[in-house]
């Protein structure tokens, strides 16, 4: 039985596990990074919902041969903007609205999917991704966002925190309050459309919720909250795709099964304790 196992080194003798296991790791470092003021600003349905708004956009673009990374950006920064305004005029983000679009979004693109375009597979990799199918323009646009997330926290990192924390006290200090929140949206969103290649529209959360979560369980601090973020996504991302390839498994449900995993094992220990 132990010669089924494949070996680990695997992943980077072969070239497409060469180069999902890249991807993960440019995902992982953005999502650890940024995750973490989402985790911190109680965003998580948010990152959920701009991926699935890209849905229909992303089906359009790929019946229609327009570029996806385009479409995709058009509508996750549209929806960030309307999440934005909405909270301006203090309704929370994570409220029905968001709700609404979330079925809005799913039921339009099946819809478009399966009647005007009928795209058939498209649907499915859409929504769950496909690592394994990456391409060069993949890993740069990731690549890209991984260095934003970075100079988005370098910048930006001490207003998200204190708007985290304590959002009154954050405005009085004199911290661009509204700013840096509709910065954070802007850049979640371009984020979440690199991830949706690899992961799908609705597996987004599994880079930008699930490893925060897991690193808000151990962390003391909120610098040692962002390490723990980025080294947890990249041992969730490599693992998953490991067992991915070892059981003849989609990747990206791989991936995200084995972070909820190690999420409800760290909450259950938590609880123990």
């Amino acid at each position: 039985m132990s010669a089924a196992i494949p070996s680990p080194v695997d992943l980077i003798d072969l070239p497409f596990m060469r180069t999902a296991l890249a991807e993960l790791a440019l995902l992982a470092v953005a999502g650890g990074l940024l995750g973490t003021w989402v985790v911190l600003r109680r965003l998580a349905f948010f990152s959920h919902a701009v991926g699935t708004a890209t849905f229909p956009g992303l089906v359009i673009a790929d019946a229609t041969g327009f570029s996806a990374q385009g479409a995709g950006l058009a509508a996750a920064l549209l929806y960030a903007g309307g999440v934005e305004r909405a909270g301006r005029g203090g309704r929370a983000p994570g409220d029905a609205a968001t709700g609404m679009v979330l079925v809005a979004a799913l039921a339009g693109g099946v819809v478009l999917a399966s009647d005007v375009f009928h795209s058939g597979g498209a649907v499915d990799r859409l929504l769950f991704g496909t690592l394994l199918g990456l391409g060069r323009g993949d890993l740069l646009f990731s690549a890209g966002v991984a260095l934003l997330a970075v100079l988005a926290t370098a910048t930006l990192g001490r207003a998200w925190t204190a708007i985290g924390f304590d959002p009154d006290s954050a405005r009085s200090l004199g911290l661009p309050a509204a700013r840096a929140d509709l910065l954070l949206l802007g850049v979640v969103a371009v984020a979440a459309v690199a991830a949706i290649p690899a992961v799908g529209a609705l597996l987004v959360t599994s880079v930008f919720v699930v490893p925060a979560a897991c690193a808000r369980l151990l962390a003391g601090g909120v610098r040692a909250m962002l390490a723990w973020a980025v080294g947890i996504a990249l041992v969730q991302g490599a693992l998953g795709l490991y067992l991915a390839y070892w059981l003849d498994a989609p990747p990206g449900p791989a991936v995200a099964t084995l972070g909820a995993g190690v999420y409800a094992v760290l909450a259950l220990a938590e609880a123990i304790r």
